[in-house]
């Protein structure tokens, strides 16, 4: 992955910010305001007066509608895209045709085909091009990643990733809206689950994927823990259930959904089995059976809740130079391409090949 500058270049990183919504607001800008060497330039928005008040508040200098004239008048070095998902992909084409790095929400694209040209625009640019897939950098997981290549959990045959939500639709943005956002849960907040575990494993080889998915609940409720939305609206899945076979003979198991009578309210987390011990990511807990009796091996008391901070400090430190681990365009794709295999699999009924 190619880098911006040297550490020891002095001159100040330039940010753009394209979307000026919830996460540009509490991560992406948050995040930028607390490094001396960093300057917010410019943000744009599609409706002018959010622009316009997300600059004042950020003490960001100029504020726009339209992303190509902003990144032409304005040539910031580096630019977070924020806005909604199905605009991804022309964002950060447009970053990236400009000279900039980039930081991009989750998911990267829409569809595979799009992330891979998105990968390929980055390479040819030599430009840092990063997903916000900010579980992986928990130091939860970061502690299960090196144990797994430690070989402390011995050969891992069986993952449960899960993302649950009892009544969890969002009541604000386009979350709801298939045709703006690609999806439901799936691509909301089970890609987070489903790049954690990928990461822990070493992103291993896919054989075949199966699915599931159902639109049982948020069709037919209008209220929950986030709010109200329309059910009349709802045109994404409430739930999704997949298994992904791994050429290596494992397999994982992802379950997500914005609404389903489970108990719990909420449920992030995933579990590992593996021939010698096994482990929950949140909080990292690696464990295992000894006559009967739970064994613990490495134990967190709490979950790290840096999560987002550390995924912004490594871009940008990796755009400095630095040699730290990102959520590249490479694995980018990987994930954006399972979850096509499993919507695809749950819209035909059918197994969908990989390899």
């Amino acid at each position: 992955m190619a880098s911006a500058m040297s550490p020891s270049t002095p001159s100040l990183l330039r940010v753009a910010i394209i979307g000026a919504g919830q996460v540009a607001e509490k991560v992406h800008a948050s995040y930028y305001a607390t490094r001396g060497d960093v300057q917010m330039v410019a943000v744009m928005d599609s409706h002018p007066e959010q622009a316009r008040a997300f600059a004042e508040r950020h003490a960001i200098p100029s504020a726009w509608h339209d992303a190509r004239e902003m990144l032409k008048a304005v040539k910031p070095d580096v630019v977070s895209v924020c806005s909604p998902n199905r605009f991804h992909f022309e964002h950060v084409m447009a970053a990236l045709e400009a000279g900039c790095h980039v930081m991009c929400e989750k998911p990267p694209a829409m569809t595979p085909q799009e992330a891979e040209r998105m990968r390929n625009a980055a390479r040819k640019a030599g430009k840092v091009l990063a997903y916000d897939f900010h579980h992986r950098f928990a130091l939860d997981t970061q502690l299960l990643r090196e144990a797994v290549m430690n070989g402390a959990l011995g050969e891992i045959y069986f993952t449960s990733a899960q993302a649950l939500r009892r009544c969890g639709v969002p009541g604000w943005g386009v979350f709801t809206n298939k045709s703006l956002q690609g999806g439901g849960p799936l691509i909301d907040i089970g890609i987070h689950m489903l790049d954690a575990a990928m990461y822990v494993l070493g992103f291993p080889a896919v054989k075949r994927v199966t699915a599931h998915s159902f639109q049982r609940l948020g069709n037919r409720k209008s209220s929950g823990q986030f709010g109200a939305w329309d059910p009349a609206q709802f045109t994404v899945e409430d739930a999704l259930f997949g298994t992904i076979e791994f050429c290596n003979g494992g397999i994982l198991r992802l379950d997500t959904s914005f609404a389903l009578n489970i108990r719990e309210q909420s449920i992030m987390n995933v579990a590992f089995c593996g021939e010698k011990a096994g482990a929950t990511l949140f909080p990292a807990h690696i464990y295992h059976d000894e006559s009967g009796v739970l064994q613990t091996v490495i134990q967190r008391e709490e979950a790290d809740d840096q999560r987002h901070l550390r995924s912004m400090d490594a871009f940008v430190r990796h755009v400095l130079g630095e040699p730290v681990m990102i959520a590249d365009a490479e694995q980018g794709l990987v994930i954006q391409q399972l979850v096509a295999a499993l919507y695809e699999a749950a819209e035909t009924g059918e197994s969908v090949t990989l390899c």
